[in-house]
């Protein structure tokens, strides 16, 4: 494509006197491999007819090597078809190591920001889907050849621990569950009893006065650290987290480099804000606000009556911790749910105030929250669906409809991610197991079973995966084929661009309905031209697997 839009460009310059960037699409096959309005664009410019444009660029363009035919579509369209040699190259491309690369991201850092989960909270499918979106764009920037950091944000101090730890006390004096004050090694078990542990502490803080005040003062006493109990089973409570939280991250295929607590954070972002008082930030009924209606926005609080520091304040102290560790860095970039949009809006609204420049590099990504069938998840009161339950419900369907053996942790977690990232960035999710784990639609076991037959082909062959395809005309089948392998690059820069993985789940999707097409079609082992065949599928397999790469999901050679 780049080649042909030099060579359009150059024809432009030089007929018309005009620096043009011509744009290009993917028509219906029957139309072409490419297509361009650019002689459109320029009739209306110049005041030309554009399909006599059209007929000069397309007469210039017709003797490259590239190009088989071209025709002229009605007012003005331009469709290429490209020649036997190049459709050849495509293969021969589609099997180098760097297919796909591109250089958007080249020379950049990124600090990329995502999954944050709470400490005293269970890992749930929210925190899976920030974490699969930020894997992924982790890869496509990587993949851009930027430098990526990532790191993760947990919330270790304010209202929720103190609810947590307020509900691990009273289960201690009851007696219910493990004894908390003295339990050691099972993280696991440690992990679900600090789940019950918050949802009692929640319910309590909402309905009890007195437990509400305590709750409060055990508030106060997580960010001055002055009362042994509390400090103990807090200690205790974030070790089993922590640990918990690094147990998940290996499941997911997921690396931190570095953990952001707002226990670290908090202190500097209250210092930021007050040294701003009175310029950016002002006193409202004995707690430090921003303005934000000043600005299109909302009012928030940064630092409450009591002295203590709000998330916003939080974040500002994060912002400063990032920036500071990260020295270098082109963007920060943030991954949540879109549930905090607006608030952080307001965040970075302030921030801009504090230091433009700053503000300048951080870029937040949004995504949508996950719903089940039966309605919209909650943190708040306890009813979340955990990772853990999922991940056994979705092994549970997997042996229901396939059988046992079958509910490996490559089919399962690539099951639920792709799930997640199939779906534009910025909608809502509604999780149907049975539909993410089927082998017969748009799911992630079903691209890893093509990939698996695709692998089966080739191992039934004594040729090398290396071999290469020269001078031979392909038939329609096999031409459809390369076509949409060719798309890889162009989809994959389109993806990075936007950072929107669904881009290449769609494109993965409809590359396995190509192959599946051409197979059903064209003999491989044994047939006359099994050498040729084999290039192709080499080519198509090499291609699906990047694609795959890229989402970070696996792709077993059996499943």
């Amino acid at each position: 494509m780049q080649e042909l839009k030099h060579q359009l460009q150059t024809v432009i310059k030089k007929e018309f006197g005009e620096d043009f960037q011509p744009q290009f699409t993917r028509p219906d096959e029957k139309f072409g491999d490419l297509a361009t309005n650019a002689a459109m664009q320029l009739g209306k410019k110049l005041g030309k007819n554009p399909r006599e444009v059209a007929i000069l660029l397309a007469g210039k363009l017709r003797g490259l090597e590239s190009i088989q035919k071209v025709e002229i579509a009605d007012p003005g369209f331009i469709n290429f078809f490209f020649s036997g040699d190049t459709f050849q190259k495509y293969v021969h491309d589609a099997m180098s190591p760097d297919y796909g690369k591109n250089d958007l991201y080249k020379g950049q850092t990124i600090v990329l920001e995502h999954t944050d989960p709470n400490p005293f909270k269970e890992f749930h499918i929210g925190h899976a889907y920030s974490n699969t979106v930020g894997v992924s764009v982790g890869k496509l920037l990587e993949n851009a050849r930027g430098k990526v950091h990532q790191v993760t944000y947990q919330g270790d101090v304010g209202l929720h621990i103190a609810m947590a730890i307020y509900g691990m006390k009273k289960m201690d004096e009851a007696g219910e569950g493990r004894p908390l004050s003295n339990i050691g090694g099972e993280n696991r078990q440690a992990f679900i009893d600090l789940g019950r542990a918050y949802s009692e502490g929640v319910l309590e803080y909402k309905n009890d006065p007195n437990a509400k005040e305590e709750i409060d003062k055990i508030n106060a006493h997580l960010y001055s650290r002055d009362h042994e109990s509390v400090n103990r089973l807090y200690d205790k409570g974030r070790k089993w987290s922590l640990e918990a939280f690094e147990e998940i991250y290996e499941k997911l295929d997921a690396h931190f480099e570095k953990n952001y607590f707002e226990s670290d954070t908090a202190k500097e972002g209250i210092e930021i804000v007050k040294k701003n008082s009175g310029k950016i930030f002002e006193e409202s009924e004995g707690a430090t606000i921003y303005d934000g209606e000043k600005v299109g926005l909302h009012k928030r609080v940064f630092i409450t009556k009591q002295g203590l520091p709000t998330y916003e304040a939080k974040e500002v102290g994060l912002a400063y911790a990032k920036a500071r560790d990260y020295p270098g860095a082109n963007k920060f970039i943030v991954i949540t749910a879109n549930e905090i949009e607006d608030y952080f809006k307001v965040l970075v609204a302030a921030i801009e105030q504090i230091d433009p420049e700053l503000a300048s590099r951080i870029q937040h990504i949004t995504h949508g929250v996950v719903r089940l069938p039966e309605g919209k998840m909650s943190s708040r009161t306890g009813d979340v669906v955990t990772l853990n339950s999922l991940e056994s419900d979705i092994k549970k369907k997997i042996r229901e409809l396939y059988g046992e053996g079958k509910d490996t942790p490559e089919v399962v977690f690539g099951s639920m991610k792709y799930e997640f990232l199939k779906h534009r960035l910025g909608q809502d999710i509604i999780y149907d197991i049975t539909e993410s784990v089927s082998l017969e639609g748009n799911s992630g076991p079903y691209l890893q079973y093509a990939y698996a037959r695709a692998r089966s082909i080739m191992n039934k062959s004594k040729r090398p995966e290396d071999i290469r395809v020269y001078n031979y005309q392909l038939n329609d089948s096999e031409r459809s084929l390369v076509r949409k392998i060719s798309e890889f690059p162009e989809v994959v820069e389109k993806t990075t661009s936007e950072l929107r993985p669904h881009y290449i789940c769609t494109y993965l999707y409809e590359l396995t309905q190509s192959f599946n097409r051409f197979y059903e079609k064209n003999r491989v082992i044994g047939s006359e031209r099994e050498i040729d065949r084999l290039t192709l599928l080499s080519a198509y397999i090499g291609t699906l697997e990047k694609g795959l790469g890229l989402l970070n999901i696996a792709a077993p050679e059996h499943v």
